[in-house]
């Protein structure tokens, strides 16, 4: 498999650098915004394992949304299933920063991959303890995950985020009002805009999500049942109100972020990863989307 997978990742490589559109750049958080829109990277990591790559596999990147699923893999880890008294498991159908729906469903957030159910995960993890001590263990995480001590948050974003996270400030505001929100919205916030800063390659990101992958050899940070629901809500919910688009354009489990990062699984075989700081309509990487679609068709990798 590996000249074959590797092959189809320079080709995928190559056919995207020719694309003329490569979507748009986040905006609203200044630090994405100066994020240059020409760069394009993919990596996958197998179960056997191997570590293939092509582009800029090596560049850093804010993973942004991609720190739910680590976030989520944490805060059931502490809390198990209680969780769910906190927050659904339901596609969204909207925006990923909606107050109409958050509203509506009572500051029940639908899912914990919207803003509203991610900030209440990120509420679970803190339990009234020091944000320094959440962070490191979220990090630590994801350091353990991928097998690298160098794995950083980027402080610059973080900062520009909590400077222009007006809307989310609001969510987590209902949030404390309707009771659904543990620590002051700030605290939980300040902990939230800084797991969000985590920046990765594409290659640490592909390494760090072989514990989803359920198969000899890879991390074992979370239990077999967790994995499989894990991966489940990624696939229903992983993009948005683009969840079912991308499951039927790729087929396999994905969590989108607003850096331009993807993350893909595909169970039992391999863990992916792609980064194009170019988004489209959806706020989804325009060129990754592609390239997971390219990529699964490539090597006929489908959950279906």
């Amino acid at each position: 498999m590996s000249d074959r997978l590797q092959q189809a990742l320079a080709d995928i490589d190559a056919e995207l650098r020719a694309s003329t559109d490569w979507g748009q750049v986040a905006t609203y958080i200044p630090e994405l915004a100066r994020v240059p829109l020409h760069q394009f990277a993919i990596a996958v990591a197998s179960a056997e394992g191997g570590l293939y790559s092509a582009g800029d596999a090596d560049t850093g990147f804010s993973i942004q949304s991609i720190s739910k699923v680590f976030a989520l893999a944490l805060a059931l880890g502490r809390s198990g299933d209680q969780l769910w008294a906190r927050v659904g498991r339901e596609p969204s159908g909207s925006a990923f920063n909606s107050i109409v729906q958050l509203e509506y469903e009572r500051g029940i957030p639908r899912n914990p991959f919207i803003n509203a159910g991610a900030i209440v995960t990120t509420d679970e993890i803190l339990a009234h303890r020091p944000p320094r001590e959440a962070l490191a263990e979220l990090l630590t995480f994801v350091r353990t995950a991928a097998d690298d001590d160098t794995i950083f948050i980027n402080d610059a974003v973080a900062a520009s985020e909590r400077s222009h996270g007006h809307r989310n400030f609001a969510l987590a505001n209902f949030l404390y009002a309707c009771g659904n929100l543990k620590n002051a919205p700030e605290l939980t916030l300040g902990t939230y805009f800084h797991q969000c800063a985590i920046e990765m390659t594409a290659r640490q990101l592909a390494l760090a999500g072989r514990f989803l992958v359920a198969a000899p050899g890879m991390p074992r940070l979370i239990s077999r049942a967790r994995m499989r629901r894990l991966c489940a809500i990624m696939l229903t919910c992983g993009h948005y109100d683009a969840s079912g688009d991308f499951a039927f354009r790729v087929g396999l489990p994905g969590k989108s972020g607003v850096g331009g990062g993807i993350l893909a699984i595909v169970p039992g075989r391999a863990s992916i990863a792609v980064w194009s700081p170019g988004l489209n309509a959806n706020g989804n990487s325009k060129l990754g989307t592609e390239a997971m679609e390219r990529l699964a068709a490539a090597m006929d990798w489908s959950v279906f």
